[in-house]
């Protein structure tokens, strides 16, 4: 029984393995149960079994690869939450870079092919998964900026550091993946260097941000002590 047991998991993270090969490759519609079987060595009834049908399948085997992805590059970089914010923030940069240009992970290619040719199976489990990640983060930014930031100066601030963080990696898994010359998209070679200028790159920004709420605050708070109390509006 035991036996039985172990071999249907085996046959399981065969079927994940395979799936996450032949969809990040090929995407949704164009990856078939077939060639996923026969990569797994396994039968269309075992797909039927562990996962019921290909939309199943699909889900599962991104949650497999985002799941080997954190567990191969943590999101907090290895930093303490006791650290500084400035270095939670560069560990969650260095994570993101590093989990991007593992070859190893496919769970970015799975989302550009979906991007490409969407089916829609993904929304729930990626907004399920990545979610957490994201609140973290702006809730670092939010630390960074301030108690008095409002939730847009967050929100953009998020945006542009994880934008930094994907564009160009993305552009140079493309370049490599079609065997482009040098004339496309700029990408990453030294992800430390570039980790450290996202990371100067964006407290600057955020202390410029932060500087402009301090300033909207003082004119305010000198306009109410100017303000006649008797004046109507």
């Amino acid at each position: 029984m035991k036996v039985r047991r172990e071999d249907a998991v085996r046959t399981r993270k065969k079927l994940l393995t395979a799936a996450s090969e032949v969809f990040a490759q090929k995407g949704y519609r164009d990856g078939t149960i077939a060639e996923i079987c026969e990569r797994a060595r396994a039968n269309v009834a075992a797909v039927n079994y562990h996962f019921g049908d290909k939309e199943t399948l699909y889900k599962e085997a991104w949650r497999h690869c985002f799941y080997e992805s954190i567990k191969s590059h943590p999101p907090d970089g290895g930093v303490s939450e006791d650290a500084p914010p400035e270095e939670r923030l560069r560990g969650r940069i260095v994570a993101l870079l590093s989990r991007i240009a593992d070859k190893n992970n496919r769970e970015f290619w799975f989302v550009q092919k979906e991007l490409a040719n969407p089916t829609g199976l993904l929304d729930e489990v990626i907004q399920k998964e990545i979610w957490p990640l994201r609140e973290k983060m702006e809730n670092l930014i939010r630390e960074l900026l301030g108690p008095h930031s409002s939730d847009m100066q967050v929100r953009f601030c998020t945006i542009s550091i994880i934008s930094q963080c994907i564009n160009p990696m993305v552009a140079m898994n493309r370049r490599m993946e079609k065997q482009e010359g040098k004339d496309g998209p700029p990408g990453i070679e030294d992800i430390e260097a570039y980790s450290n200028h996202v990371l100067k790159f964006s407290l600057g920004g955020i202390r410029a941000i932060r500087d402009d709420i301090e300033r909207a605050r003082r004119r305010g708070k000198c306009q109410g002590r100017g303000r006649n109390p008797r004046q109507k509006d």
